[in-house]
């Protein structure tokens, strides 16, 4: 935009330049030659007074006088043919101004010249002439346009600088705001425009600050209705955990207490997502490989229960990802939760870590009938199922910059995988 305006600035500028230089240009060289025509009339003024009564004898040297002192060509032309001053043969507007008894200007290639028909004579009239070269009526044009030509570009640089402070005032406002809006896209709640420019654009900076403002008042009222929600759970969570404790078969006691913890940390998870998007910050990162590990080991459990074999496999070395442990956690709880929900018992499933370029591949298989095509959207599954939990899994994985793809395997069954940043 800056360039533009000043793009914008400089066409017109060089427009109106041209349209004021160009004509002066033409008056400067015609006031020149006007002056310098005038010049040498005025020179010849004395002549033609005494050409109407002196006599030739005096006329000639007065003629060479005034030819010395004006460095033009002078000549008296009497009507007997005689030619006095500067030898210059009759031309046709002296022969033109002797006829007629009138003074003209003429104007040639190679200047102009001037005669004047002078009355009074006994043997008739008589014509002065003198001749003005062309260097002589363009004397001081050159300098003239040189200066004219300065002025046009030190007005050019000027509009430009103006033109140039201008834009930078028009398009440092623009882009403040679009750099607040982009932050505000990342979750940056706490950014706020500065209004400054122009009315137009300080408006648009307190509507922005508005919205960011309502963004995050709305981003507060989930937080505390999913707070709320959460601190309602714990206890009915509580009372489960008290019953699974009073159980008289420890293994079966076990088990719910660990489904119940599971879900004591999704409950948890939510409430720190929920703080984590209400204060801007954001989706923080971890350590996937013992995050996975340890989720695979807690369905283990339940996979030996019916008759699922598991296999793991977890490339060496820390693989960092943009993703929290929580996230992370929920997206493989979910994807996993998937496989026993839409496989039958006694169906394997492998669950493997790789590095990724960034972060890490996660992929999950298994060899049942495979998952329908409408759990792709969210809330448009079959079997009873809302397709809640690939969304889980598709949104920690947009949340780091990568993503989430479903197919099937070439031997059957599905495959599920996660691109971690």
């Amino acid at each position: 935009m800056r360039r533009r305006l000043t793009l914008l600035v400089t066409a017109t500028m060089c427009l109106v330049l041209v349209a004021f230089l160009v004509p002066l240009a033409v008056l400067v060289r015609t006031v020149a030659a006007d002056r310098a025509t005038a010049s040498a009339a005025t020179n010849i003024q004395g002549l033609v007074a005494a050409a109407g009564t002196a006599p030739p004898s005096a006329l000639g040297p007065a003629a060479e006088q005034v030819a010395a002192t004006s460095r033009l060509p002078v000549t008296v032309f009497l009507a007997s043919g005689e030619v006095l001053g500067t030898p210059v043969g009759r031309s046709t507007a002296v022969e033109l101004a002797a006829r007629r008894s009138s003074s003209l200007t003429v104007s040639t290639d190679a200047g102009r010249e001037i005669v004047v028909a002078v009355q009074g004579r006994a043997e008739g009239t008589a014509v002065v002439r003198t001749f003005v070269p062309t260097a002589e009526l363009t004397r001081g044009v050159a300098r003239s346009w040189l200066v004219l030509a300065g002025l046009g570009v030190a007005l050019l640089l000027l509009g430009l600088l103006v033109a140039d402070r201008l834009a930078r005032t028009l398009v440092r406002p623009i882009s403040e705001l679009s750099a607040v809006s982009h932050r505000l896209a990342r979750a940056e709640l706490t950014a706020r425009a500065t209004p400054d420019g122009p009315p137009e654009l300080r408006e648009v900076a307190g509507a922005l600050n508005q919205l960011a403002g309502r963004i995050q008042e709305l981003l507060t009222e989930e937080r505390e209705h999913v707070a709320d929600l959460s601190h309602r759970l714990r206890t009915p969570l509580t009372s489960l955990r008290l019953e699974a404790e009073a159980l008289a078969d420890p293994a079966e006691a076990a088990r719910i207490g660990a489904g119940v913890d599971s879900l004591e940390r999704a409950v948890t998870g939510l409430i720190l997502q929920a703080r984590r998007q209400t204060e801007g910050s954001g989706p923080g990162g971890c350590d996937a490989a013992p995050v996975v590990r340890e989720r695979v080991e807690f369905w283990t459990v339940l996979a030996e229960d019916t008759g699922r074999t598991v296999t793991l496999d977890l490339a060496d070395g820390p693989l960092p990802v943009r993703v929290a442990a929580d996230d992370l956690a929920a997206a493989l709880d979910a994807l996993l939760g998937n496989v026993f929900a839409h496989t039958p018992d006694g169906t394997p499933f492998a669950v493997t870590l790789v590095p990724g370029r960034p972060g890490a591949v996660l992929t999950i298989s298994d060899r049942g009938p495979g998952l329908p095509a409408e759990h792709v959207e969210r809330g448009a599954s079959g079997g009873g199922s809302t397709g809640l939990g690939l969304d889980i899994a598709r949104r920690a994985a947009r949340a780091s910059g990568g993503d989430l793809t479903l197919r099937r395997g070439d031997t059957g069954g599905t495959v599920v995988t996660l691109y971690l940043g």
